[in-house]
């Protein structure tokens, strides 16, 4: 008597074979998902060191602010130790409700000071003086008056957003005797150009 052995039956290893496609094209797919997090957070990482490199460059030197009620300044030297420019666009404080960056110039024959136009650029290597009958930072609207020995918090906003907070001690000041009034614009507004003898400076 001939015994015959029937071959195997190959739907296991098909099967077999299918499950291990599966379990591949799902680690594909798990480790193409993994990717973007890592990129995500290089990215991230990138964008922190940009803004540190900005802040870690630049240092208020002397900075001070004037005794006054309503309307005052703040000055000293805007250093930038970095190999780049830095622009300052604006700054917060809360001893202020309104806090702008002025300049000075020459309108109608005489020496006027109105809010900036492009922010204040402190060169590479340099430095950006704010001083009493010069550029500086025009504190507005104060909730009280700042007096000598006070110290006021400054929030410090550059171009490219990055930010650097600090203080300055307030003092009284004498010398150009100004008169902090609110002047009004020919559009109405409360806070217009100013003439130096009127105007923080």
């Amino acid at each position: 008597m001939i015994t015959t052995t029937a071959p195997a039956p190959l739907r296991p290893t098909r099967r077999l074979l299918a499950l291990s496609g599966a379990a591949l094209a799902a680690g594909l797919l798990l480790t193409g998902c993994s990717t973007t997090p890592a990129t995500s957070d290089t990215n991230g990482a990138a964008q922190e060191t940009s803004a540190a490199t900005a802040a870690s460059s630049f240092e208020i030197v002397d900075g001070w602010a004037k005794a006054g009620d309503g309307m005052t300044g703040v000055f000293g030297s805007l250093t930038n130790s970095g190999d780049s420019d830095l622009t300052l666009t604006s700054v917060a404080s809360p001893a202020a409700a309104m806090v702008e960056l002025h300049e000075t110039v020459v309108s109608g024959g005489s020496s006027v000071m109105r809010e900036v136009d492009g922010g204040f650029v402190i060169p590479a290597g340099g430095s950006f003086e704010l001083e009493p009958g010069g550029n500086h930072i025009m504190f507005m609207d104060l909730p009280k008056p700042l007096l000598a020995g006070d110290e006021v918090e400054l929030t410090l906003t550059f171009d490219d957003g990055s930010t650097v907070e600090t203080s300055v001690l307030v003092k009284d000041y004498d010398g150009a005797q100004e008169n902090y009034e609110d002047i009004e614009d020919s559009d109405g507004g409360s806070h217009g150009d100013m003439s130096s003898d009127e105007h923080a400076g």
